[in-house]
């Protein structure tokens, strides 16, 4: 299993939650919140229904159940064994047939390459030492003609101040601690580094947060939260 873009703090801190996958109440609401507004833009930018689909970074499976709900034949992946496990145990009530598995997105893709039309990789480039690492084994493992699509946060002072601060520390929607803002990455750069991996940028949109109504919404700011779409020549 490749090790070298896994960072065990990580794993270990997302690990302490895990029993909160599901709560939607808990410190994992804000995932649950997001959820609905994630598989909308997935849908609008791909076909889910009987599209095989990889969920990278999958932790408890919040996605993923998702995926399957809208009909995928999905197949999840992470490192943390306690989200895994917590994704495996809400199967049985939720009823989906999903494949777990602890593996890196490195490994799967030197098992299966070209296996998927649809990869998802949503909130995890910033928690691994290498996310050039994860964009090349993603487009290793999508087919030609595939789909993967990226959510993470852009590295500047505001989303600092809202990502961090805000979020963390003010408005409490996060434990401290779960982001390191070193590692946010500005969209230039994941465009770039998504090319030199010879896939095609096709989309990014803005995520926002109204602390009033309390709801998640996309636009065309890109200053904090994005998705970006890209798509594997065939």
């Amino acid at each position: 299993m490749k090790m070298s873009n896994v960072d065990r703090e990580e794993i270990r801190k997302f690990g302490m939650t895990a029993q909160q996958w599901w709560d939607k109440k808990g410190q994992c609401k804000p995932l649950h919140d997001i959820n609905p507004l994630r598989i909308s833009y997935i849908r609008s930018r791909a076909e889910i229904s009987g599209a095989k689909v990889l969920d990278a970074g999958c932790g408890g499976g919040i996605l993923s159940e998702a995926l399957a709900a809208a009909g995928a034949e999905v197949t999840g992946i992470d490192m943390g064994e306690e989200a895994l496990a917590a994704a495996r145990i809400h199967l049985q009530e939720s009823g989906y047939a999903i494949a777990y598995r602890q593996t890196t997105v490195e490994d799967l893709a030197a098992e299966k390459p070209g296996n998927y039309d649809l990869i998802t990789c949503m909130e995890m480039l910033e928690h691994v030492p290498d996310p050039r690492s994860v964009i090349q084994a993603c487009k290793i493992l999508v087919k030609p003609g595939g789909n993967i699509i990226f959510a993470t946060l852009n590295r500047n002072f505001k989303s600092f101040l809202f990502a961090i601060i805000g979020a963390e520390y003010i408005l409490r929607l996060l434990p401290a601690g779960t982001h390191r803002h070193d590692r946010f990455i500005r969209p230039a750069e994941l465009v770039q580094w998504a090319e030199d991996a010879g896939l095609s940028h096709a989309d990014t949109a803005g995520m926002q947060y109204n602390p009033f109504s309390k709801r998640y919404f996309l636009s065309g700011n890109t200053d904090v939260n994005y998705f970006m779409h890209f798509r594997y020549p065939a």
